[in-house]
């Protein structure tokens, strides 16, 4: 068994760091490690990964490869994970034997909407009213205030799959054997005034920076626009979100970088919706927008390094690009974009993330939009989603 890092001394730039998933996330990670001076491992099943297309080295085998992992462990100092669903198992054997950022009971919570609901609660912080669906009878004893509402699958869903509306008990019945019979979370429907996140970063000796929050609009439960400055960060609401966000950190002892989604209801109530134990599409603008980026964020965390800057430089806006863009006019056959129209815009920075397969649905990069002031961000970025093809609605 491989001798656990001292987790009270960092791990310097020229020592391996290992990721656990090979997407996007990872890859921008492993950019930020390289451009510091640490080589990076990634162990991901896929060999077209986007991660694994930019690591000093891909182990391509599955999560929970015993083997792999133990690869995994003897060469690197400390290791931290791209995305939520990674077995958590999978964490806790690799915690025995080297540093693991975040730690695997802080992601085995937020695997779970229903662990994930109770933990707010526990933390003191308000969510939308909920009901524990385990069994499909306890749709029947459902309080009747929760419908019209949403009922979420407990595991593995993210960009909208695994959640079905439902207006009434029968509904809900329909929508549950649709999700496959497994345990669910049924959720009322709020009325909502925003969607915003806050992204912080929280290090081993529990110092904690938020970055400022962004305002968000999904499409088909996808993230589509992402803008900074989304709340005066001295009104009310701002410092009740960087409150919660703290909260749920240090009740998880979560070490890392992490998002906390957040409703804003018409009467400026602010209820939580879920943690993402990642980086997060939400914080994207932070690479352009920030002295320092989330990625940034995520190698100190998971190295022991001092916690960065977390101020905004620019108002940014983040564009999601996604595979549909390639398909424009009904096209059968993916077309490249115009990114020479887009990059002759001054304003806008371009990231794709490597991935070789176009589909629908896809996230395939992004583009993020920096201007001295938040009107000139939004002019530009209506100019970027015109080329593109991407809806847009200026809520200036």
């Amino acid at each position: 068994m491989t001798k656990l890092h001292d987790t009270s001394a960092p791990v310097m730039p020229g020592q391996w760091l290992g990721m656990l998933g090979g997407g996007q996330l990872g890859r921008m990670f492993c950019h930020a490690a390289q451009q510091m001076g640490y080589r990076v491992a990634v162990l991901d099943p896929d060999p077209a990964s986007p991660a694994g297309a930019v690591a000093d080295w891909h182990i391509q085998q599955p999560y929970d490869e015993t083997d792999a992992l133990d690869a995994l462990a003897q060469r690197c100092l400390a290791i931290t994970t791209e995305f939520e669903n990674v077995p958590a198992q999978s964490l806790a054997w690799l915690e025995e034997r080297v540093v693991v950022r975040p730690n695997a009971s802080a992601v085995a919570v937020v695997q779970d909407r229903i662990r994930e609901k109770a933990f707010f609660v526990e933390a003191g912080v308000p969510v939308a009213p909920y009901a524990e669906i385990i069994h499909e009878r306890d749709l029947d004893q459902a309080p009747v205030d929760l419908f019209p509402g949403i009922l979420k699958a407990a595991r593995f869903g993210y960009d909208g799959k695994g959640q079905v509306r439902v207006q009434s008990v029968a509904e809900a019945h329909a929508a549950w054997h649709e999700l496959g019979g497994v345990a669910c979370v049924l959720e009322a429907l709020m009325p909502l005034k925003q969607e915003v996140s806050v992204v912080l970063a929280r290090d081993h000796r529990d110092h904690i920076a938020c970055y400022p929050a962004t305002a968000n609009e999904h499409r088909d439960g996808i993230l589509a626009v992402s803008t900074s400055d989304a709340l005066e960060p001295s009104s009310p609401l701002a410092s009740q979100a960087r409150d919660a966000a703290a909260a749920i950190a240090r009740q998880l002892d979560y070490v890392g970088v992490m998002c906390v989604e957040f409703f804003i209801l018409e009467d400026n109530r602010l209820v939580a919706n879920e943690v993402a134990p990642r980086p997060h599409n939400s914080g994207h603008y932070t690479m352009d927008g920030c002295l320092c980026s989330q990625f940034e964020q995520q190698v100190r965390m998971v190295a022991g390094m001092p916690v960065g800057p977390t101020g905004n430089t620019h108002s940014t806006i983040m564009l999601n690009i996604l595979g549909d863009i390639w398909f424009q006019d009904g096209a059968d056959e993916p077309r490249e974009p115009a990114w020479d129209q887009v990059l002759a815009i001054p304003e806008a920075r371009l990231h794709l993330y490597g991935k070789t397969q176009v589909r629908h649905g896809r996230k395939m990069g992004h583009v993020n939009i920096v201007a001295d002031n938040l009107a000139q961000a939004r002019l530009a970025a209506s100019n970027v989603a015109g080329i593109l093809g991407i809806a847009w609605h200026d809520h200036a």
